[in-house]
């Protein structure tokens, strides 16, 4: 029996901030929080955090890996991505 997988394309990651009041955001894999003042996603990039007042998720389509976000924008920050490739000794003894 021949199972078929729907191939997924590599999610772009792209950022649109309109004024301070509308955040456009692609890329996005998972809503890992959020509440009015801050908004917390993992997107193919890293974790970004969103914070502001009065946030509001207008649209979330995680098939397509887009976000919009209405309220005043204050901050878009993101965590930084654990290092790969590890330690000099790890890499050269294995």
């Amino acid at each position: 029996m021949a199972y078929e997988v729907a191939s997924t394309a590599p999610l772009i990651h792209r950022v649109q901030l309109d004024g301070r009041n509308r955040l456009t955001v692609s890329g996005v894999e998972d809503v890992a929080r959020f509440d009015e003042s801050c908004i917390v996603l993992t997107t193919c990039e890293g974790t970004m955090i969103v914070a502001g007042e009065e946030l509001h998720i207008g649209k979330l389509t995680l098939d397509g890996g887009e976000l919009q976000v209405d309220g005043r924008i204050d901050a878009v920050t993101y965590e930084d991505r654990p290092s790969q490739r590890g330690s000099l000794l790890s890499r050269l003894f294995g």
